[in-house]
């Protein structure tokens, strides 16, 4: 059995949610207490294991690059300041992975951006993190993910459930229960009328290769793009796909209002600022 070595992390999107603050920037560099979003997503998928990660970008994301990168006149300064904190953690991002770019050239899909990562990934199982979700958990969601993988030897999707009138929004499963908290995937439906249970796929998934045979003979689908979801739906006549209710927290960091949730339940657990924060909330609190 192959181990899960790549990650692939799409942040080609516009980000149109948050404009006008990703006019210019990058909606995968918003803040979150007290790092970038896409900063998350890559400590997560090294903490799960992962040797290498691509990042899917296009025109204008420049500045996730220069994030993972040296900055020699940055850290001159810091140096020349004593900020010895400040400078090791700069160091510290510039060293975080081995990471490489690749650009989608048109936005069209995330079935799309992850068909585009093919060649680097080769003929290996692989990880897929989507930089807007945000999880909290002692044991990180793709390690527990990995376990899984392990055992059934399939491809795995990170799910939850959601309220009814919230399916809507998901690509939502249609499940086997085989185990706690793990379900063989019958079928997946993007976006449904009618769902076929409250089990949401949410984004951290392992996938095997074949994904990619799938992906190149999947017709644009719902809002005219070529969706993951309808890739998955035909590699399940092929070889079977798993559903792994997780443990943790979930912040949907990919609107400001869950940027902003997300930032008070994050800010509050920071080792530094946390209880600072609590303090100045409670002193909100007779205001509401």
């Amino acid at each position: 059995m192959m181990k899960i070595r790549k990650a692939v992390i799409p942040a080609a999107g516009w980000g149109t949610r948050f404009l006008p603050a990703t006019k210019a920037l990058p909606k995968e560099m918003l803040p979150l207490a007290n790092k970038p979003l896409i900063q998350y997503t890559v400590e997560e998928a090294i903490s799960s294991g992962m040797e290498q990660i691509i990042i899917v970008t296009s025109s204008g994301k420049r500045a996730i690059e220069d994030h993972f990168d040296r900055d020699l006149a940055l850290e001159y300064i810091l140096e020349q300041k004593g900020e010895r904190g400040l400078l090791e953690e700069v160091r510290r991002i510039a060293d975080l992975a081995n990471i490489c770019y690749i650009r989608q050239k048109e936005q069209l899909g995330l079935g799309h951006a992850i068909l585009s990562a093919e060649e680097l990934i080769g003929r290996e199982p692989f990880a897929v993190f989507l930089p807007d979700d945000i999880f909290d958990a002692k044991v990180p969601l793709l390690k527990q993910m990995v376990e899984v993988y392990q055992r059934y030897q399939g491809s795995v999707l990170a799910v939850r459930r959601v309220a009814k009138e919230e399916t809507r929004r998901y690509g939502i499963i249609k499940p086997k229960q085989i185990e706690e908290r793990v379900y063989q995937v019958l079928d997946v439906v993007e976006k449904p009328e009618e769902a076929p249970s409250d089990l949401a796929i949410l984004g951290r998934y392992i996938l095997t290769p074949e994904i990619f045979e799938a992906l190149e003979t999947t017709p644009p689908g719902w809002g005219g793009e070529i969706q993951l979801s309808d890739g998955l739906a035909l590699m399940l006549q092929k070889q079977a796909v798993y559903g792994y209710e997780f443990e943790g927290e979930y912040y949907d960091a990919g609107n400001p209002l869950g940027l902003l949730k997300a930032t008070v339940a994050l800010a509050l657990s920071h080792p530094r600022i946390g209880a600072d924060f609590k303090e100045y909330l409670r002193g909100l609190s007779t205001h509401l």
